[in-house]
């Protein structure tokens, strides 16, 4: 798959994967955490805030691998 392709195929999904990620990050942080102290509402919102982009670095260096000669 040439390197275009791939960034075409890698962005949709990426978009697709935020979306669905933020939907689970809102659920989560309506849940429990506003029940939990202020220093724990922040700690989980660092971390959700941030761990989305572990999944995501799998598929960016797929995207930003080159084309084979």
């Amino acid at each position: 798959m040439r390197q275009t392709h791939r960034k075409l195929v890698g962005t949709v999904v990426m978009i697709v994967f935020v979306c669905v990620y933020a939907l689970v990050a809102m659920a989560l942080a309506q849940g429990r955490i506003t029940e939990s102290s202020k220093l724990v509402q922040t700690i989980a919102y660092i971390v959700l805030g941030l761990v989305w982009v572990l999944p995501l670095l799998p598929l960016i260096k797929w995207m930003e691998r080159k084309d084979e000669a």
